[in-house]
């Protein structure tokens, strides 16, 4: 998850994502996640707040 939250440039660091994912509202699946750790597959769904959706897809 923090990977991807980088990735997006949604923070600059990992250590920005514990604070980003307390205070941020991440669905996984359809499920609340709060985990910086969290492993995503192909075929996640991801929805941060009302702002942003992202699948997971084979790269």
């Amino acid at each position: 998850m923090g990977q991807l939250l980088k990735y997006e440039g949604l923070i600059q660091t990992g250590g920005e994502a514990k604070h980003f994912l307390a205070e941020t509202e991440i669905f996984v699946n359809g499920e609340q996640e709060n985990r910086r750790g969290k492993k995503l597959h192909e075929g996640d769904r991801i929805k941060i707040s009302d702002a942003y959706e992202y699948m997971i897809c084979r790269g």
